[in-house]
This record gives C-alpha cells, structure tokens and sequence, in this order.
C-alpha cells in the first residue's frame, strides 16, 4: 500500500454557488453578434428545440439592433448563462 501526503497542497472542493456554468462576456469576442446567434442555436439544441421552434427566435434576434439582439437572447436564454457587460445600454 503506497500513501502520498502532499505537504502545503491545498484541495478544494467547493458547493456550486450559482446555476450559472457559462458567463458570456459582452464586451468581448463572445459578445459578437454571430457569436450569440451561434450560442443560441447550441442552447436551442441542449434544449431539444427543433428547427421549426430555434428559426423563429433567430429571426427576432436578427429583426433589429444589438440591443435588441442580447434582449432577446437573455428572454429565451438566460437562465442558463449569465451575461456580463460594461455597457450601459444593455444593463
């Protein structure tokens, strides 16, 4: 029987704190337009949704400006990701 003790080694294993497990940067490459229409199509799919029930979401993500955009994506979206902005208009 081989034992090793780590000596000054933390381990740590923490209780999760949010329901969050992916932060989408806005400010960032994440941000980008077709990034999101991308990531809505991922969770769209994680969700089972069909194409006949992501295509009408995608055009109203498309409809408008970018605020626009990211308010729609956070409707249909936002309780599985959490967005991060340092943009005032979008808070």
């Amino acid at each position: 029987l081989n034992v090793t003790i780590l000596v000054g080694v933390e381990l740590m294993i923490r209780k999760r704190t949010t329901e969050f497990e992916t932060i989408i940067n806005l400010d960032g490459p994440e941000g980008n337009a077709n990034c999101l229409l991308g990531t809505a199509v991922g969770f769209a799919r994680d969700m089972r949704m069909d194409d006949d029930e992501i295509k009408p979401i995608l055009e109203d993500m498309r409809s408008s400006d970018y605020k626009h955009l990211v308010t729609t994506f956070d409707k249909h979206f936002g309780k599985y990701c959490v967005l991060e902005t340092s943009n005032e208009e979008l808070l």
